[in-house]
């Protein structure tokens, strides 16, 4: 199948992770997947949420949000709404159970990790493209605290990263980009570990129910670019010591 970018059914759309993108912030980096831009940025600080005072233990947690031009109209601030919306809080909720089960928070001591999304530029795959940088970020983070001798070891267990699949016109196929979503049969997000692990599996028959034999297929696809994604995010960190 070739799709509306030209694309084979299970080819990522160009991915490039832009590391030091903000020099205030201890981990930065903005993650190109097609025409998804995405601000990823880590802040160390010092203290942990009043539930996890006294035992020790840190904190990874995020914040996302979405420029309001990042979409073909604009998006009022949520701010100026006085709240957030349901899908704000469900994503950054995502991101932050993401990160956790990749860190030891015990190893970080009694600290606490910001990673703030802020969607540039949305073209499918906001959330995917959010958790996959935030690994980037995170990550930085980790290893210049090391560097300076704030942490002894990485709290790391694994690595992280996350993709969008889908049946297109009957097709499953991988990393979405807006037009496809939106016209899809099935949209499904998954979050995998470098190991290969689940973290997450998010799926939702648009129009037309799946059975097993699409499911399986469409697992195996994210499979494959996740591994190709976690490959690119272990480059971009190897230029930290």
């Amino acid at each position: 199948m070739i799709r509306i970018d030209g694309r084979t059914a299970a080819q990522l759309r160009p991915t490039k992770l832009e590391t030091d993108f903000l020099l205030t912030a201890e981990g930065s980096v903005v993650i190109s997947v097609g025409h998804t831009r995405v601000l990823c940025a880590a802040t160390v600080e010092d203290g942990v949420p009043g539930f996890l005072r006294g035992k020790g233990s840190g904190w990874v947690t995020a914040e996302y949000s979405m420029l309001p031009r990042a979409t073909i109209t604009r998006t009022p601030r949520e701010v100026v709404k006085g709240r957030q919306s349901g899908r704000t809080m469900e994503i950054q909720r995502l991101i932050g159970r993401s990160l956790r089960a990749v860190i030891d928070t015990a190893a970080l001591g009694e600290r606490t990790v910001v990673v703030d999304c802020d969607v540039l530029q949305a073209d499918g795959g906001t959330r995917t493209a959010a958790i996959t940088g935030a690994y980037v970020a995170l990550g930085i983070a980790v290893k210049k605290m090391m560097a300076g001798g704030v942490l002894k070891k990485s709290p790391f267990r694994d690595s992280v990263a996350a993709t969008s699949v889908g049946i297109v016109k009957g097709v499953p196929v991988l990393d979405l980009c807006y037009e496809e979503d939106s016209a899809a049969d099935v949209d499904m997000n998954l979050v995998m570990t470098g190991a290969g692990k689940f973290i997450e599996v998010q799926a939702t028959a648009e129009q037309i129910p799946f059975d097993d034999p699409q499911l399986g297929a469409m697992i195996e696809l994210a499979r494959g670019g996740i591994q190709e994604l976690i490959g690119l995010q272990n480059e971009a960190l190897s230029r930290y010591q």
